[in-house]
């Protein structure tokens, strides 16, 4: 594959999550008209953990609940264009395994579309849920700090520990 080519593929695979982040904005606002943002959020939030959920049943099938760092060495080997898209920070240990996310195309294209930070923060929370799905899936341990304001120019930060290990 030329160089050309997978330039290419790497713009539009960006293109493609910032698609998916005007899809969560625009499903929010004409929910929240129907429902309430409360209503709106929460069944944003079930769908989306739904699928977290489907997602792991696959991609996580031969791990378990204190196989914390592999499941995370897992997903950073998948993470798309090479780890690009989501660039991280990570922590290692024997039974823990915790990233800062230091970019997401989701929240950039949220603030290019002129997202306040009330509004980013609850996106923010909506996407959160898929990696909540995921990862509870798998029975670790699981915390997400999604973005809020004050949290920084960052997304969230994840942290994977195993199930029977006393925190470390």
């Amino acid at each position: 594959m030329t160089d050309q080519r997978i330039e290419m593929l790497s713009r539009e695979l960006d293109a493609a999550f910032r698609n998916r982040a005007d899809l969560y904005r625009l499903f929010l606002d004409e929910l929240e008209a129907a429902v309430g943002l409360a209503e709106a959020e929460a069944l944003m939030t079930r769908a989306i953990a739904k699928r977290g959920r489907e997602v792991a049943s696959s991609a996580f099938a031969g791990f378990g609940a204190n196989d914390a760092r592999a499941i995370g060495e897992a997903f950073l080997a998948a993470s798309p264009d090479g780890g690009r898209m989501y660039p991280t920070e990570v922590e290692r240990g024997d039974t823990h395994i915790a990233f800062r996310v230091k970019r997401c195309p989701l929240k950039d294209a949220w603030v290019e579309a002129g997202v306040g930070e009330e509004r980013l923060t609850v996106l923010c929370r909506i996407a959160g849920a898929f990696d909540r799905g995921l990862f509870e899936a798998t029975g670790v341990r699981f915390e997400n700090i999604t973005w809020r304001p004050g949290h920084g120019s960052g997304c969230c930060h994840i942290r994977l520990a195993d199930r029977d290990v006393a925190e470390d």
